[in-house]
């Protein structure tokens, strides 16, 4: 079986190694969410990654609900990611830019009061992070059948946006409650035309998006992220086995590049409490290069792959505190603690300063 140091093809990328960089919202654009000068340095301190999947890029302002996340529908937006996809590529790393539309997550504080869209007329739980602080989620209203093309056309605009920016390709977003998850689910989707009801119709929308994209941009360049098993944000499934595995079926005849899978389960385990891991059976369906992340260190990554469970392992918060990653991972090193208090923050703390081996030792 092939340990975490092997090359790995991943569409048109050849990626070095199998441990993988997980999208992390880190807060660092502008408010206007234009991409920033530190944002490159945060991601060419690890481009040692054999991949790097970027930080959700909102498709365009309807679809974008987060403080200070950046973006890729407008000139500006592509023109400030060059510098920083440039720097990843010039000290040798690969970048994909996450495509991320967040349904009925963006407050209407983000859409001048309007309301945002979902799959059907339901509201998130708990609070959303504006400008002005804390804010209680106002229900969505349902995505008209007569917008669906023009919501194909943002993720078209956004994943051509992604090329002419550098990136090596893009990752839709369709987890952890989001816009398509949305969709996916029978918790939030209760619609009864075409996009909703039977599994088939609820992968539609994925479907769709999944192709345009890959129309778009080549389908060897298009990776997806599902969430498959257990409640997030408010979205969950009565039966995540028969739909992901439909999901996974319908991005495999598409065609895409690689699939990733976000599956946590309680106290940072697999699979929600009495149901079991929905991985493997996606696994099947999909057939392709499977990545799996959620709270993997050396050891249970390897073991990953020894079981055939995944082919890549992508780490998240330990890779945001560790820019020097597969070196740690490679010399059985310690690592550094990340600081939740400056994940959204939007200075150089918690961001850039996370020290290396070297500049460890040197401490």
């Amino acid at each position: 079986m092939p340990s975490l140091f092997d090359p790995i093809r991943l569409g048109a990328i050849d990626a070095p190694s199998r441990i993988l960089m997980a999208p992390l919202t880190r807060g660092r654009a502008t408010r206007e969410h234009v991409p920033t000068p530190i944002m490159a340095e945060y991601y060419t301190q690890r481009a040692g990654a054999g991949l790097i999947i970027s930080e959700a890029t909102g498709i365009s302002r309807e679809g974008t609900g987060w403080p200070f996340c950046p973006g890729i529908w407008t000139d500006e937006q592509v023109a400030a990611w060059k510098p920083v996809v440039a720097a990843v590529h010039g000290a040798g790393g690969r970048i994909v830019c996450q495509l991320w539309h967040m349904g009925r997550i963006v407050h209407p504080a983000f859409l001048d009061g309007e309301k945002p869209v979902s799959a059907s007329a339901t509201t998130a739980p708990d609070q959303a992070h504006t400008y002005e602080g804390k804010k209680p989620y106002e229900e969505a209203r349902p995505l008209g059948l007569d917008e669906i093309p023009r919501l194909l056309a943002d993720y078209d605009r956004a994943a051509r946006n992604a090329i002419a920016a550098g990136f090596d390709g893009v990752q839709i977003h369709a987890a952890n409650g989001y816009l398509i998850d949305q969709f996916l689910r029978d918790g939030t989707n209760l619609r009864d035309d075409r996009y909703g009801g039977s599994v088939e119709n609820r992968v539609r929308l994925l479907a769709e998006v999944a192709r345009t994209v890959a129309d778009a941009i080549g389908k060897e360049r298009v990776s997806v992220r599902l969430s498959p098993n257990g409640e997030i944000q408010g979205v969950d499934d009565s039966n995540p086995e028969a739909l992901f595995t439909a999901a996974a079926a319908a991005l495999a005849e598409v065609g895409i590049a690689f699939l990733e899978l976000r599956e946590p389960g309680p106290n940072g385990t697999f699979g929600t409490a009495n149901r079991p891991p929905v991985a493997p059976a996606i696994k099947r369906a999909f057939g392709g290069p499977l990545v799996l992340n959620s709270d993997y260190d050396g050891p249970r990554a390897q073991a990953a792959l020894d079981a055939g469970e995944a082919d890549a392992i992508a780490f998240g918060r330990t890779f945001l505190a560790n820019p020097d990653l597969p070196k740690r991972l490679a010399e059985g090193a310690a690592l550094n603690k990340d600081n939740a208090k400056t994940w959204y923050s939007q200075g150089p703390e918690g961001y850039v300063d996370y020290p290396t081996l070297g500049r460890a030792d040197a401490a």
